[in-house]
């Protein structure tokens, strides 16, 4: 029989809280439990998980690298990092390595389910994904994904473009279909220019390709 309930991979070394945490996640969630942070990382690149759950100081890899080198492989899957230790400087570094969230230990299993919650609920609104180069466009929220796991946001008219653009990745449009299928009929071609200068200077001068004398195309920004 197919376990219908979401993918956790648990992420934890002390024996103690791992073992009443799997049982309050066991009610909800099918879970994963490993205690090596370089074993971790092999199974979340090789498995599909709906969400994550690390804890910060782990051997073998490191909690806050581990996420690191997930987000670096392009896995988007929400993060929800533990730690006991609670400073600002180590909060950061976590969330700055791509975690999505951060709970301090001792916790409180019904906070720890509701950010688990939280999280997966925003995962799932921001829908379909497009891949250009190593980052992650996501059309319905106006959030590109970095390779580093940083999170981009766009304008609406600035992910209409890109969207535009990656529906076809190969084909190259001249500025008055761009103008066409993205602007007003107000608008002129130069607005088309602006655009995808502003798109670039948000993330990397290669996300569009300028092809001379044809127009642009969605790039490979690798």
């Amino acid at each position: 029989m197919i376990d219908a309930r979401p993918r956790l991979l648990y992420v934890e070394d002390d024996a103690d809280i791992a073992e009443m945490t799997l049982e309050v996640l066991g009610e909800t969630y099918a879970v994963d439990h490993v205690t090596d942070g370089a074993v971790a990382l092999r199974r979340a690149l090789d498995e599909r998980y709906d969400v994550m759950l690390v804890d910060r100081r782990l051997p073998g890899m490191d909690g806050a690298r581990l996420v690191e080198a997930v987000r670096t492989a392009r896995i988007t899957t929400p993060v929800l990092m533990l730690t006991a230790l609670g400073t600002v400087p180590d909060r950061v570094e976590g969330l700055d390595a791509g975690a999505n969230d951060y709970l301090t230990k001792p916790f409180d299993f019904e906070e720890l389910l509701a950010r688990l919650r939280a999280l997966r609920r925003g995962f799932q609104a921001e829908g379909r994904r497009r891949v250009i180069g190593e980052w992650t466009f996501i059309p319905d929220s106006w959030v590109l994904h970095s390779p580093t796991g940083a999170r981009v946001s766009l304008t609406a008219t600035e992910a209409a473009l890109l969207e535009f653009l990656s529906a076809s990745p190969e084909r190259v449009f001249s500025r008055e279909e761009i103008l066409r299928g993205v602007f007003s009929s107000a608008d002129g071609v130069g607005t088309v220019d602006t655009y995808v200068h502003y798109i670039r200077r948000k993330t990397t001068p290669e996300m569009i390709d300028t092809v001379r004398g044809r127009g642009y195309r969605a790039g490979d920004p690798g």
